[in-house]
């Protein structure tokens, strides 16, 4: 509503003749309705109509009130108190307050913890202190009305002052306190609390519980989680939902997914929020497939999904390559929420159709979001960057910009990732100063690792570690991985070994440095450096992470690992396989066998390197679905110059267009060419 005053407008009649304002023509209507036009209302009547109405026509009709030679009473203030903080009211709230000092009920208590809650909950802390200061009415409610309006604000300090301060604490004091902290993410303190809570034998009720349980999901304090799973258990409350739903989610996100999915089946009345918190418990674990397959199992026990149900979903269908799935949602979402502004809902779609490899949806999702959230637009130019569309990705950050939005730190994250991944050098340099200079944004480690990679995939390694030498924060091995990839491309064993060196003095067992730096000896022919990079690497019972590939056909996610035979399928893709070989022979495409990671016989390297995990996938592909049909695969690992210069042969003989997902980027395979220009 306006901050202009609606108490000392202009006089209205009692039964309003000519009403000139939606809300005085709905009240007008309503005088007519119950005969009040006939019969003036008392002040009861009064009283309970303020009560009953919306707080827009609460303060107007305690203005007809005033207007009716009717005084207010005690009774007439907190239902005014309680509308004003809903509007946000402060000047009518204000006036009001002048009207309690005018009659008299300064000294009433509702009324006054109504004052003190209002002023404290609109901001006003300071007006909510010197009432509470120069009052003796101080009882447990004021109290926490003043704590929790300093703990809306970030006064933390203030309010647990306050709180130490409190003759009596009773268990709404101590909640109001412990919510605080969760709230600003200070989950350790609000544990503390707890415990404190609990040495002064004040019983926590269910309130507390779920809050605490939440701190213990968010800071993995599983050991705090466990004892309040036993105070609940020997009370007998795990027939509360709300407590159970709370502990699955503890377990959960603390990993302990066994304990979470037996409390969860051992549930008879699960409601949607049961559902919710075990399959987004299952996406942040990172259990992607269990997520789906029990996404499925709730669509079969008849449980309607929400818009909080499908935001959990959609990053596993985006992790998974689950495209088809993914569709069947959006179409979910537009049957069921056609009506719905969930910024997070959309931006979840965007991210989904951008990382299952349709690009194309993703910006159909992205052009009829309206109004668009920063974070949409994050989504569109991160899904661009990652399918080397720089060009678009670039350019739509100039329009966000231009659209009066202000960017952050994951808006640059997108934007130099889409320089790294087209080669823009000079550009991605211009960016990163930009992001520090005109948005005083410090830069991350994310940001930094953007601008080095850029600079290694350019063969800029002395520019590289300057950036290095002059970072605020310390390298982590992902940094110097991409250094000692970039080394790879290079053949520039010298270096290769000091970036393997500064990752493994981070991370000893990383499987990755090890690997890289014997594909960077293999490719320079350096055989006995490859033996014992490998010695060493199976002496320390360091394990590496096996190729995997993922395919969606028909709604279903196959998994192929290399020389995988586990498949139901496994002759048919074996002797798919073989044509492919075969094919790509008679177009003159020779394997280079100096990327086996060991020295073995020709024959056996051209098998080995037939046999990658993507290379199943594809056959699999061909073999599954109607010529023409656009073949998606997903890899967890990046994918070797075999397989990618195989792959465009592959899209060219077959005339299929292939769309590959690797750890760092997409690959859009078509008529023999691939969009990455060669460069990844």
């Amino acid at each position: 509503m306006s901050s202009s005053s609606l108490i000392t407008s202009t006089p209205p009649q009692a039964h309003p003749s000519s009403p000139k304002t939606k809300q005085s023509r709905q009240i007008h209507a309503l005088f007519i309705k119950q005969g009040l036009h006939r019969h003036p209302p008392d002040q009861f009547i009064w009283n309970t109509i303020i009560r009953a109405y919306s707080p827009h026509s609460a303060i107007t009709l305690y203005t007809f009130m005033l207007f009716s030679n009717l005084h207010p009473n005690s009774y007439t203030f907190p239902p005014l108190f309680k509308s004003c903080t809903t509007l946000h009211a402060i000047n009518e709230g204000k006036q009001i307050h002048g009207h309690v000092l005018k009659h008299g009920f300064s000294s009433d208590a509702f009324i006054h913890t109504s004052l003190i809650t209002f002023y404290a909950q609109v901001g006003e802390l300071d007006n909510a202190r010197l009432l509470f200061d120069k009052s003796p009415l101080r009882d447990a409610v004021s109290f926490t009305a003043l704590i929790t309006g300093y703990m809306n604000d970030g006064r933390l300090e203030d309010a647990r002052n306050l709180f130490n301060g409190m003759p009596v604490r009773d268990v709404v004091s101590w909640n109001c306190l412990i919510s605080g902290y969760a709230r600003v993410k200070l989950f350790e303190e609000a544990i503390a609390l707890f415990n404190k809570m609990q040495r002064a034998n004040v019983k926590p009720d269910e309130s507390t519980l779920v809050t605490v349980l939440s701190a213990c999901a968010q800071s993995g304090d599983v050991k705090t989680g466990e004892e309040v799973k036993t105070w609940i258990v020997e009370r007998n409350l795990l027939v509360n939902v709300r407590l159970v739903n709370a502990l699955i989610d503890m377990y959960a996100k603390c990993n302990e997914l066994e304990k979470a999915r037996s409390l969860f089946d051992s549930m008879i009345n699960k409601n949607v929020i049961t559902w919710n918190v075990m399959i987004g418990g299952y996406t942040y674990t990172h259990c992607y497939k269990e997520s789906l397959d029990l996404f499925r199992t709730m669509l079969q026990s008849n449980c309607e999904a929400n818009e909080v149900t499908l935001i959990s979903v959609l990053p596993a269908c985006a992790q998974m390559g689950a495209l088809d799935i993914g569709k069947w949602i959006h179409a979910y979402i537009g049957k069921n929420f056609p009506d719905s502004c969930n910024a997070s809902l959309f931006t979840s779609l965007i991210d989904m159709y951008a990382k299952c490899g349709d690009i194309e949806a993703a910006k159909t999702v992205f052009e009829s979001v309206t109004p668009k959230s920063l974070a949409s637009w994050n989504a569109m130019i991160s899904g661009l960057a990652m399918h080397r569309r720089a060009d678009e990705a670039i350019g739509l950050f100039e329009n966000m910009v231009d659209e009066g939005f202000t960017p952050d730190d994951i808006t640059f994250v997108g934007v130099l990732s889409a320089c790294s991944h087209a080669g823009l050098v000079n550009l991605g340099q211009q960016y990163f100063y930009s992001m520090i200079q005109d948005y005083k944004i410090p830069p991350k480690l994310q940001h930094y690792g953007c601008l080095i990679d850029l600079l290694g995939r350019a063969g800029m390694f002395e520019e590289a570690k300057a950036v290095i030498k002059n970072m605020d924060v310390n390298p982590d091995s992902a940094i110097w991985g991409s250094l000692l990839g970039a080394c790879t491309l290079y053949k520039n064993v010298k270096l290769g070994e000091y970036f393997a060196a500064k990752v493994l003095e981070l991370e000893p067992e990383n499987s990755g440095a090890h690997m890289l730096l014997s594909n960077l000896y293999a490719a320079n022919g350096k055989w006995d450096d490859v033996a014992r990079i490998r010695t060493k690497f199976k002496d320390e019972g360091s394990k590496r992470s096996p190729g995997c590939t993922l395919i969606e056909v028909d709604g279903i996610v196959h998994e192929f690992l290399a020389s995988d035979k586990s498949h139901p399928m496994s002759d048919k893709i074996y002797a798919m396989l073989e044509e492919i070989n075969r094919l790509l022979d008679e177009s003159g495409h020779v394997s280079d066998k100096s990327l086996v990671l060991y020295d073995m016989d020709d024959e056996l390297k051209e098998g080995v390197l037939c046999q990658h995990s993507e290379r199943l996938a594809i056959a699999f592909g061909l073999i599954s679905t109607k010529p023409g049909t656009t073949i998606r695969i997903m890899k967890n690992l990046r994918v070797c110059e075999n397989c990618h210069s195989a792959t465009k042969l592959i899209s060219k003989i077959f005339r299929r267009e292939i769309i590959a997902r690797d750890r760092n980027r997409f690959h859009h395979f078509k008529n023999g060419v691939c969009s990455c220009m060669d460069h990844w």
